[in-house]
């Protein structure tokens, strides 16, 4: 995941989206990564038919769904950034992790690790690669009125102490 990692001013920025889904199928989470911005509503259906416990006891966001099947589709608002870790209370191997980012500027890498962060206004921003198994990068970035920036990032273990 590619992201803007700043608030962006207010007349520059683009609007979080309406309602973003993760949805629990097979007794797992899909997706496993939702990157979303600040102030944005996920909505967690249930596509099994059995039971799911859906919540997070996450500093940035703590919420529990209790349990249901497909009878409703509850909401829960994400207003703080941070990683939330969501877990079922019955099935020990569902997982996932909403990214609340501080703005909607944000992409992921494709399989050959391009990205492309569209209509970013002008300015001095910093940009973080990020993924859940490696640290992340930040690197900063100035974008101009016209034309494109190229930003290159390798994610991996190197920058790690050896002992």
């Amino acid at each position: 995941m590619i992201y803007l990692d700043q608030a962006v001013p207010a007349a520059a920025s683009v609007a979080p989206q309406q309602a973003a889904v993760t949805t629990q199928r097979d007794a797992s989470f899909d997706p496993h990564v939702l990157p979303i911005a600040v102030g944005t509503t996920v909505r967690w259906p249930n596509d099994d038919d059995i039971y799911h416990n859906v919540y997070s006891e996450s500093e940035v966001k703590s919420f529990d769904l209790k349990f249901y099947k497909r009878e409703k589709v509850p909401e829960v608002v994400f207003d703080q950034v941070g990683r939330v870790d969501v877990f079922c209370a019955i099935h020990a191997k569902m997982h996932c992790i909403v990214l609340v980012l501080p703005n909607a500027y944000f992409a992921r890498a494709d399989a050959k690790g391009r990205f492309v962060l569209k209509d970013v206004p002008p300015g001095t921003y910093k940009v973080r690669a990020w993924h859940e198994r490696f640290p992340s990068q930040t690197k900063t970035v100035v974008v101009p009125a016209a034309g494109e920036v190229r930003v290159d990032f390798a994610l991996g273990l190197g920058d790690l102490p050896k002992y």
